[in-house]
């Protein structure tokens, strides 16, 4: 297992290149910018001791990694997972990347990890491992230099604990714009915790308008039920679509008739997964993925669409709200038979956007309502889509490229602006 997800991540990686090869082949870049924009300019690796709750002591391997901060500081969260490594982490600091420039964001790509696993950690462990790793990582960090965020396993607890543990490295002065997803109480954003999901709903209904297809009745089929797989199949329902079949870790469910999602959440608190779910059938991962639908949503982890299942797609549009779910073969496969891809870069990039709100109003210590944050998250993502769809229309090439060029070219223009620093 732990083999097969370091090729997945080695891919992954592979992958992020590929799309900035193929962008930066089409916009005639020049070799120093290639050289500039294709690597992440820091890479760090820390390991650190951290004594159990049993008394013994385990040493702990966290990552930050860092891309040029050509537009502005580095943006990007922190994920706990027991497998989680350097390649992994590279890649997704490079998605985060395209993922600001294309939103128009003044960010530039972060990301980080530690690999631990905190389901079999006590709140002690996982309190200690955090605080441990954010003194260790901190003399890159700042709300000038990199934000950090929460990520898998990750959550605004984890952003107080870093929080405090950098304001206490600074006599104790509160340091609120050092991290985002931060409880609100502690100068957190309204709208943070649905942010993805509301993103990605924007987006998917410029989509539907722009293929002349309504949300109203349309099937949807979510992979992944957290934060992001559940606001989304909430939001879809309440524009009047239907959700079939949804899966998490444990498997899945499915109704043709639809599936409440609010009750399904309830059940998923209670029980730990959605299976077993009241009037629903039991459905696998695999067969989930190629249910006939009119819009999948996969929400998970990385390289779940893949040559092997790529012509089972029966979607008509997929959003992308999960990290590299579609591999660059798979993208092929999906484009030449006409599947709509709304690709991660733009499709989830409504977290990093609250993130943003979220600096800016620690920056003033000035605080929006929910109204204010939703309305302005409308904003950048219609925005975002238009400028995308435009290049994807006049270019003639598919939406992730499209993407890609947007994002690459903000980025060029902006690194040509500043020059090469010798």
């Amino acid at each position: 297992m732990a083999g097969a997800r370091k090729q997945s991540e080695v891919k992954m990686l592979q992958t992020a290149q590929h799309f900035f090869d193929v962008a930066a082949k089409r916009l005639n870049l020049e070799e120093g910018l290639i050289v500039l924009l294709r690597h992440p300019k820091r890479k760090l690796i820390v390991n650190f001791p951290i004594k159990m709750d049993d008394g013994s002591v385990t040493n702990f391997e966290g990552y930050r990694v860092q891309c040029h901060a050509i537009t502005g500081p580095g943006k990007g969260g922190i994920r706990y997972h027991p497998e989680t490594n350097l390649e992994e982490v590279e890649a997704l600091a490079i998605l985060m990347n395209w993922k600001c420039a294309v939103s128009g964001l003044p960010f530039s790509g972060a990301k980080g990890g530690v690999r631990c696993n905190p389901e079999k950690m006590s709140v002690g462990e996982i309190e200690r491992v955090t605080r441990r790793y954010a003194a260790e990582i901190a003399v890159i960090l700042g709300p000038d230099v990199d934000i950090p965020a929460p990520d898998v396993f990750t959550g605004p607890r984890e952003m107080a604990w870093i929080v405090d543990t950098i304001s206490m490295h600074h006599h104790g002065e509160f340091m609120p714009g050092w991290v985002t997803g931060k409880p609100k109480l502690l100068g957190g954003s309204e709208g943070r915790e649905a942010a993805t999901g509301r993103g990605g709903y924007f987006v998917l209904l410029e989509t539907l308008e722009h293929l002349q297809f309504k949300l109203e009745g349309a099937r949807v089929v979510v992979q992944g039920f957290g934060n992001v797989g559940s606001s989304i199949a909430r939001f879809c329902v309440a524009g009047g679509a239907k959700v079939i079949a949804v899966s998490d870790v444990r498997g899945g469910v499915a109704n043709a008739k639809g599936i409440d999602p609010v009750a399904l959440k309830e059940h998923e608190r209670r029980t730990g997964s959605v299976v077993d779910f009241k009037n629903t059938e039991a459905i696998t991962n695999k067969d989930l993925l190629e249910t006939d639908c009119d819009i999948l949503v996969p929400s998970a982890i990385e390289d779940q669409i893949t040559k092997a299942n790529a012509h089972k797609i029966r979607a008509k549009v997929i959003l992308e709200l999960a990290n590299g779910p579609t591999t660059m073969e798979a993208d092929k496969i999906l484009h030449e038979r006409g599947i709509f891809v709304i690709p991660d870069i733009l499709a989830n990039s409504g977290g990093v956007t609250v993130s943003y709100f979220e600096w800016v109003q620690d920056r003033y210590r000035y605080f929006w309502d929910a109204d204010r944050v939703d309305e302005r998250l409308e904003q950048f993502m219609t925005e975002a889509f238009r400028r995308v769809l435009q290049t994807h229309l006049r270019d003639k090439v598919d939406m992730r490229t499209a993407a890609y060029l947007t994002a690459v070219s903000h980025v060029a223009e902006a690194a040509r602006a500043r020059g090469l620093y010798a």
